[in-house]
């Protein structure tokens, strides 16, 4: 246990791990859902519930609303992202944006295109947003844009603000209309040929993480990227700070891109299966037919139980199929 959450307030310590958010989430999932769960009591399920959040699956086919709602919440979908597909990338495929979007709604059916696109440019920076990306550059560049969403956005407005040849000591607060151009405005020849001086950006970033209250990667590393840059563009800021390990490992969600490939634990599991399917396809699947209604189901299983059926009833397995091979 980290030893600083001893200096905290109960009060600040309850706001810091976002403890009454999900107690909220589990009475609303506990009343929803009732007649699924009033057989196991409601210390059971409460016990289940947290014990889901601390292992990190309590985000899978969850809403993207409560996905985006805490940090840990987003570490946690960041990393199952990983794990359901880091195949992908120890094949050497490469696929567009629009199919990684496809991948996360497989985990998220209402997961948003605009971040995955957001994602996609960092990557492909001035090239056609059409083009194929690996799935290692996809998804360190998914990470910085999905866990600093929104720090992103403020300095996406104190770079505009830079490039139009405004004051570097005012920092804007974006607006969602100013959000919205973004795209447009960053892609306009200037800033792609030269980007604003490099120390001025670093100290206006600088001043806004002294006051930003929301999550922002170590100043540090941000002041050892720019220091070693004339001049910068947005984009070009903003794949270093996706490639930069220092900021991975404060993140803590994925491993670093020597061992992102790497999980024996899932490949063992993986040749496990393909065993069982090898030896006897047919007889597995009536053994387990046969299994199922003798086992007691949980209070997180029967949670997105429900959801998993939709998922796969209206093509999504097909859809995962196509895009590993």
């Amino acid at each position: 246990m980290n030893p600083d959450c001893f200096a905290l307030t109960v009060e600040e310590y309850l706001a810091e791990k976002d403890v009454l958010f999900y107690l909220e989430d589990a009475v609303t999932q506990f009343l929803e859902h009732k007649d699924e769960y009033v057989q196991f009591g409601v210390a059971r399920y409460l016990a289940e519930y947290f014990d889901s959040v601390c292992r990190g699956n309590h985000v899978l086919f969850r809403e993207f609303s409560y996905i985006k709602a805490t940090p840990h919440n987003r570490r946690s979908f960041m990393r199952i992202f990983w794990k359901c597909f880091r195949q992908i990338g120890k094949n050497g495929d490469l696929l567009a944006a629009v199919e990684y979007s496809s991948l996360l709604q497989l985990l998220c059916p209402d997961f948003p295109a605009d971040v995955v696109h957001s994602a996609a440019r960092i990557v492909l920076m001035d090239d056609a947003m059409d083009c194929l990306m690996s799935f290692a550059d996809f998804l360190y560049a998914f990470q910085i844009q999905f866990y600093y969403e929104e720090f992103i956005e403020h300095i996406s407005a104190v770079y505009q603000d830079l490039l139009s040849g405004k004051s570097p000591n005012t920092v804007i607060v974006p607006t969602s209309t100013s959000v919205d151009q973004h795209p447009q405005q960053c892609n306009s020849e200037g800033e792609l040929q030269e980007g604003v001086e490099a120390s001025v950006f670093s100290d206006c970033l600088e001043a806004l993480c002294e006051r930003y209250k929301h999550n922002y990667p170590p100043t540090s590393a941000i002041k050892e990227i720019l220091g070693r840059m004339e001049r910068v563009s947005l984009y070009g800021f903003l794949m270093v700070l996706a490639r930069h390990e220092g900021i991975n490992e404060d993140i803590g969600s994925l491993p670093g891109k020597a061992a992102l490939l790497i999980d024996p634990e899932m490949d063992q599991e993986l040749e496990r299966l393909v065993a069982q399917v090898s030896v006897s396809p047919t007889s597995s699947s009536n053994a387990a037919a046969h299994r199922d209604p003798a086992k007691k189901a949980s209070p997180r299983k029967s949670l997105h139980h429900r959801k998993r059926i939709e998922m796969e009833s209206d093509g999504s397995t097909e859809e995962t199929d196509s895009s590993e091979n």
